[in-house]
C-alpha cells in the first residue's frame, strides 16, 4: 500500500526500518527532477520519484536490500523500451538506509517545504467551501477554511486543511503573507463584496476568485465603484471561480475546476520567485 496524506513523522515513527530513494540525477525527459524522494518500507512507501516502472524497480531493489539485510547500491536507468518506459531519459537513483540523523534531515526538510508553500485562503465553510479545500489540499499549497459560522466549521473536519473561525474574516485579508490567493464563496453576498475588496486592494495577490453569477459580478462592480471608489481594481477579480466553459453547477464539479485556476495561479508566483532567486545567485 501507498502511504497518501500522512505526515512523514508518523511514516518514520511507524516504519523506522526503510529506505530513503533519491533522484540523485536527471537527463532528459523524466517523471521527476532531482527535488524527488521516497521512503520504502516492507510493505508501504512515502512520497514518490515518478511511478511507473522506474519507481516499481526502485521499490523492489530497496526492498531486496531490506531483507538481505545490505545496502542497495546506486541505479542509473534509462527511460527505454527495455523498461516498458518511453520517456527518452535517464535517472539516477541513490539509496540510503535510514538513520536517526537522516530521518531528522527529512523531518527538518519536509518542514521548509510545508512553511514555504503558498496560503490559499478560503472564505465559506458550505458546500462548494468544503469541495474546494479538499481538492487543493491534494496539492503543495497550504489551505485555510475560514468561516463565521462555528458549526460550519465544525463540520468541516477535513485531514491537511486548517480552519479559522473569525468575526472579521477580511483582517485575514490584510494579514496574510504575499503572494496569497483568496477565494470567496461565503453564505453571505455583502461579506462576499467586502472581503473580495480587501483582496483586491492587495497587489501581490496571487489570485482573487468568487464565487458567483453574471448579476452578482454586474452588483459588485457597481459596489465596487460606489463604496470603494476604485472601480480598475475589478479588472483582477475571476468570477466566476472556475470558469464558465462547463455549465455545472455541482459543488464538487465547481471545486475541481477552480481547484486547477487556484493552483496555476498560486504555483505561478513560486515559481516566478525562484527564478528571481536564481538570478540573484
Amino acid at each position: 500500500m501507498s502511504a497518501k496524506r500522512e505526515d512523514i513523522r508518523e511514516f518514520l515513527h511507524r516504519e523506522p526500518d526503510c529506505v530513503f530513494v533519491e533522484v540523485t540525477g536527471a537527463a532528459g525527459s523524466t517523471p521527476r527532477d532531482t527535488d524527488a524522494w521516497m521512503l520504502v518500507a516492507a510493505d508501504c512507501i512515502f512520497g514518490t520519484v515518478g511511478g511507473g516502472q522506474l519507481e516499481y524497480m526502485a521499490i523492489d531493489h530497496a526492498r531486496r536490500a531490506l531483507r538481505q539485510g545490505r545496502p542497495a547500491e546506486a541505479m542509473n536507468v534509462p527511460l527505454g523500451p527495455e523498461i516498458g518506459q518511453c520517456c527518452g531519459g535517464r535517472v539516477g537513483l541513490s539509496f540510503t538506509a535510514m538513520k536517526a540523523e537522516l530521518a531528522m534531515l527529512l523531518i527538518a526538510r519536509c518542514d521548509r517545504e510545508m512553511a514555504s508553500r503558498p496560503h490559499v485562503y478560503v472564505f465559506g465553510a458550505g458546500h462548494v467551501g468544503d469541495a474546494l479545500a479538499m481538492a487543493l489540499s491534494l496539492v503543495p499549497l497550504r489551505i485555510i477554511l475560514v468561516d463565521t459560522r462555528e458549526d460550519e466549521l465544525s463540520a468541516s473536519s477535513l485531514p491537511g486543511i486548517e480552519t479559522c473561525l473569525t468575526a472579521m474574516p477580511e483582517a485575514l485579508v490584510r494579514d496574510a503573507p504575499a503572494g496569497s490567493s483568496f477565494v470567496i464563496l461565503t453564505h453571505d453576498h455583502a461579506l462576499d463584496f467586502l472581503i473580495a475588496a480587501e483582496a483586491l486592494r492587495r497587489d501581490d495577490a496571487a489570485y482573487v476568485g468568487m464565487i458567483g453569477s453574471k448579476t452578482k459580478r454586474a452588483t459588485f462592480k457597481n459596489w465596487l465603484s460606489r463604496e470603494v471608489g476604485r472601480p480598475e481594481l475589478f479588472d483582477r477579480l475571476i468570477c466566476p471561480i472556475g470558469g464558465t466553459g462547463v455549465k455545472d453547477k455541482r459543488p464538487a464539479v465547481i471545486a475541481a475546476l477552480a481547484a486547477a485556476e487556484i493552483m496555476t495561479a498560486a504555483l505561478a508566483v513560486v515559481q516566478t520567485r525562484q527564478q528571481a532567486f536564481s538570478a540573484k545567485v
